[in-house]
């Protein structure tokens, strides 16, 4: 727990000194003047800040999981029993989908019934299953939920929601700092002899900050949305590559589990084919409920 808290801690503080330092040195950090907003200053400044972290995150996502869920990596060449046989569906699914490079595949400890795919581009791919998934699910659900893993990877959802969520983060940022300067700016008044407008001062970095949360909080209903359809998708493709059935198999096994989810690593749970949660959360949430899944493969859509 400690050593995943430190790398958790590590990687963040990685991450915020090296932005720090390329805006520093661009010198992004003075797009407030004494005549306004220089704006092209602040969208880049907002764009560094916004995407860079998204962007490392998922360049460091197959390091994080291995490390973060204690991820066994199957060696091809040595693999045997259980495991040879997961990787012999997990690699024939991805010829199936086309795939030019196998992901790499490895199994972590935990009772929860799950798997994800990660990893920054489909020729650098990894899935992971839980042990509980393949000691209570049958073969056919299994292959339903790898179907779903792979399709993940063959549209390029890690890549997306990378830019969406960077996106998303980088307006949220701009919009803030403009709406605070306004509203802090016509709270310290104008200068009219030299036609200048006053410095913003302490009350426009609090504004900002507060802002951020706000419009951060709200654009995280736009990404979970989208994150919402493309469960869909991959639903739909997971029935395309081991049909159907198995798919809607898969989801009811998943529907019916009673073990509680692995929470060892949060920021994993989107990934996952499977992450509950009900009622407000609903609207915040990663995944659909089941049941919607279920119906949608019943009917075709």
């Amino acid at each position: 727990m400690f050593s995943r808290i430190l790398l958790f801690l590590g990687t963040n503080i990685l991450v915020i000194a090296t932005i720090s330092i390329v805006t520093n040195l661009l010198g992004l950090h003075s797009y407030l003047t004494s005549h306004g907003i220089n704006y092209l200053s602040l969208a880049i400044f907002c764009a560094l800040w916004g995407t860079a972290g998204a962007f490392i995150s998922l360049f460091t996502s197959k390091f994080i999981a291995k490390k973060s869920m204690g991820l066994k990596i199957i060696d091809p060449n040595a693999a045997v029993g259980e495991e040879k046989n997961i990787l012999e569906v997990i690699h024939t699914l991805a010829r199936k989908a086309g795939l030019k490079v196998l992901p790499e595949v490895g199994i972590y400890d935990s009772a929860e019934l799950n798997a994800f795919a990660t990893g920054p581009t489909k020729n650098n791919s990894l899935v992971a299953v839980s042990s509980g998934l393949l000691q209570k699910m049958n073969p056919d659900e299994i292959e339903g939920v790898l179907g779903h893993e792979i399709t993940h990877i063959t549209n390029g959802d890690m890549v997306t929601m990378t830019l969406i969520l960077g996106i998303i983060n980088a307006f949220a940022l701009f919009l803030s700092r403009i709406v605070a300067y306004v509203i802090s700016v016509g709270a310290a008044g104008r200068d009219n002899n030299e036609g200048s407008i006053s410095g913003p001062g302490p009350m426009f970095f609090m504004l900002s900050m507060l802002f951020d949360i706000l419009f951060t909080f709200l654009g995280s209903i736009l990404v979970a949305a989208f994150s919402r359809h493309r469960e869909y998708r991959a639903d739909k493709g997971g029935a395309q590559l081991a049909g159907r059935d198995k798919m809607i198999e898969a989801l009811k096994a998943l529907q019916k589990a009673m073990e509680p989810e692995d929470t060892r690593a949060p920021s994993l749970s989107t990934l996952k084919i499977s992450h509950k949660s009900g009622g407000f959360r609903a609207l915040f949430s990663s995944h659909p409920p089941l049941e919607l899944r279920i119906e949608r493969l019943q009917r075709g859509t």
